[in-house]
């Protein structure tokens, strides 16, 4: 269990996911004055856990284990595919999402059924992604340099 919490990739990972989530609150009140608690548990906005998560995890290992090792290398594809997912196919598939919205509106426009909408916000704008990038390089360093690694005996 000590190993856990020594752990400073995944310390990294954490800070990444978490300040990735709960900056979507303060970043939607400064575009639209109104706050959103309900963007803490949610897909997309700005800026992008995801990536945020991602790319701390993988500086995190590049820092404290190597830029050469296979395991940065496998961090960086898994990055890369992530990082792709949500400017490209989650982002698509909320357009889908609002689209269907609209047809399912005009469709029964004036019939008052229960009808779920669909989920629209799912995927990130390019620049969500580099801010949520940004963030995963902050956290990244940040821990590398309040939180050094321990020299092998």
């Amino acid at each position: 269990m000590a190993d856990l919490f020594s752990n400073q990739v995944l310390a990294a990972a954490l800070l990444g996911w978490f300040f990735g989530q709960f900056l979507k609150v303060p970043f939607e009140y400064l575009v639209k004055r109104r706050w959103n608690w309900a963007l803490w548990f949610s897909s997309g906005g700005m800026p992008s856990s995801h990536s945020s998560l991602m790319v701390s995890t993988t500086l995190a290992i590049g820092l404290y284990h190597g830029f050469g090792t296979p395991l940065f290398a496998l961090a960086f594809a898994i990055s890369m595919v992530v990082i792709y997912d949500a400017t490209g196919v989650r982002r698509q598939a909320g357009f889908h999402a609002q689209k269907i919205n609209i047809l399912v509106d005009e469709l029964f426009h004036g019939r008052p059924i229960p009808q779920e909408r669909l989920i629209e916000v799912l995927g990130h704008t390019p620049r969500q992604v580099l801010g949520g990038m940004a963030l995963g390089v902050v956290i990244a360093l940040s821990l590398y340099v309040f939180w050094p690694p321990v020299p092998s005996p």
